[in-house]
């Protein structure tokens, strides 16, 4: 709750233009038609400083922290403006709902939330347009990356085929990331290089980690201290894999470049887990109205509504589903039958999350349109002899949108037109 009021404090800086600088405050980026200023830098800096202290992680020299916080900045300005310019939106019905959410996860109503926000000396409405772009860098990452990512079946058989005796090892890892651009030439690709290098001096000299990946890593959780968490063998490069083999908990790779980036890992843990596992399954159905070039989006919103209407009046939501819905399941009356996380895209896993069993959501958006969604039961399933399978197929996913996800944000930066004046020229 704490860092969600920080961050709301900053929102007024984020897309500020050129016009509303003042004059005793100076620019330090300019991002196509928006500025990013000191004193809204200097913001962000004490939010970050106030994040890493609560996670115990060292703060990096001054000069470094502020280059990694004007580029997490430069590269959210991208996003919210790639977000305006095609059509991406954040409804008052989806920031209600979210409003609604924070309040419960702080045991509290609206009024009280606005207490609890008023003590850190912000505003309601700070937190609601905060709460927004959250929402918005959220979809933007699900429209153009997470439902684009899949993993099929072929995929998983051929990795289980090959896998090694280290099946049922785990690592937790932390890493620094240092991204090459495409089609880099030997002196840019150096130039990375030698970044990493100074990284892996300062390990050398017995800098802690994360210290580290907060001066140096380029990935999304650099300022979190680049911790990856649990990751199984059979989702890592074998040759990879092997190479953690031979780590003792603690160590740190050499240089690893793989899929256009250079990366330093470091072996956090290992274990071997052969226990039980159990997950929450649910029994669901749905009817969708898709959106593509002959249906708009408000156009399949109001089919949908049509639908609910007949819902509501007594029609059976399996006849409907049969005559109205477009997915492949309509014949089946919009069967999906028993999914477990992972399994749906994200936003029709978060309704269904929030479905008591018989119980039919509001229209839902995903990439695909909009839906219908019923759930009928929820069971806890000892997926013991489809672990494997099920924990390669999240993690092979995971690993595939962070690559995408970076290249994606690398293809953004290179087409934008970005004036860096931290240092001043």
């Amino acid at each position: 709750m704490k860092k969600l009021l920080l961050a709301a404090s900053l929102l007024a800086g984020l897309a500020s233009p050129a016009f509303a600088v003042s004059t005793a405050d100076r620019i330090v980026a300019v991002v196509n038609n928006s500025v990013i200023t000191l004193s809204e830098l200097n913001l962000r800096e004490q939010e970050v400083s106030t994040s890493l202290k609560s996670q115990k992680i060292d703060l990096p020299a001054a000069d470094l922290l502020a280059r990694q916080v004007l580029d997490q900045m430069i590269n959210e300005q991208l996003q919210l403006q790639f977000a305006s310019n095609n059509g991406i939106r954040v409804s008052e019905l989806d920031l209600d709902s979210a409003m609604l959410n924070v309040a419960k996860q702080n045991k509290t109503d609206l009024p009280g939330l606005r207490k609890l926000v008023e003590k850190d000396g912000l505003t309601l409405e700070q937190l609601r347009e905060q709460l927004r772009k959250d929402l918005l860098l959220q979809r933007i990452r699900e429209r153009e990356i997470a439902s684009r990512v899949t993993v099929s079946d072929q995929e998983v058989d051929q990795i289980l085929k090959s896998a090694s005796n280290l099946k049922s090892t785990e690592y937790h890892l932390a890493v620094i990331q240092v991204n090459v651009p495409e089609r880099a030439d030997a002196a840019i690709f150096e130039q990375r290089r030698q970044k990493l290098l100074k990284a892996q001096s300062e390990l050398q000299a017995g800098k802690p980690f994360a210290q580290v990946a907060a001066s140096y890593s380029e990935a999304q959780n650099a300022l979190q201290g680049g911790d990856l968490g649990w990751r199984s063998a059979n989702a890592l490069p074998a040759d990879f894999a092997q190479m953690l083999e031979k780590l003792q908990p603690g160590a740190t790779t050499d240089i690893v470049r793989s899929s256009g980036s250079l990366y330093l890992f470091k072996l956090v843990e290992k274990r071997n887990d052969n226990a039980p596992q159990f997950v929450q399954q649910y029994k669901v159905r749905h009817i969708l109205v898709k959106t593509n070039e002959a249906t708009s989006e408000t156009d399949a919103y109001n089919r949908i509504l049509q639908v609910q209407d007949r819902l509501k009046r007594g029609a059976k939501f399996e006849d409907l589903a049969k005559q109205f819905s477009e997915d492949g399941t309509a014949a089946l009356g919009g069967d999906l039958g028993w999914v477990s996380d992972g399994d749906t895209v994200p936003d029709f896993e978060r309704a269904v999350h929030a479905l008591h069993p018989g119980q039919i959501s509001e229209p839902i958006k995903s990439p695909f349109g909009w839906h219908l969604i019923r759930l009928d039961e929820v069971r806890s399933q000892n997926v013991s002899d489809d672990r494997e399978r099920l924990t390669l197929k999240q993690q092979l996913r995971q690993r595939k949108m962070e690559q995408s996800y970076t290249d994606w944000l690398e293809q953004l930066r290179a087409s934008a037109f970005i004036d860096d004046r931290l240092i001043e020229k």
